[in-house]
């Protein structure tokens, strides 16, 4: 993942993958990597990564575009 660099943050599964889905209606290519603990999914969060060549664009996009 050395190319991609973390845009969102979030403990909820559904808002990481409400912000990936908004990053790709503007044809921004997102994934998303869960750092929750493997047994419990107690402690962690979900992260939303971009290509490094798009991450300005998409911080904008989940600033401005995106509210919870």
């Amino acid at each position: 993942m050395r190319n991609w660099q973390k845009v969102y943050e979030d403990g909820s599964p559904v808002r990481a993958e409400i912000v990936k889905g908004v990053l790709e209606e503007n044809d921004i290519q997102a994934v998303i990597l869960n750092k929750k603990e493997s047994v419990y999914q107690i402690h962690g969060h979900y992260e939303v990564l971009v290509p490094t060549s798009e991450a300005l664009i998409a911080i904008n996009i989940v600033k401005n575009e995106i509210t919870f």
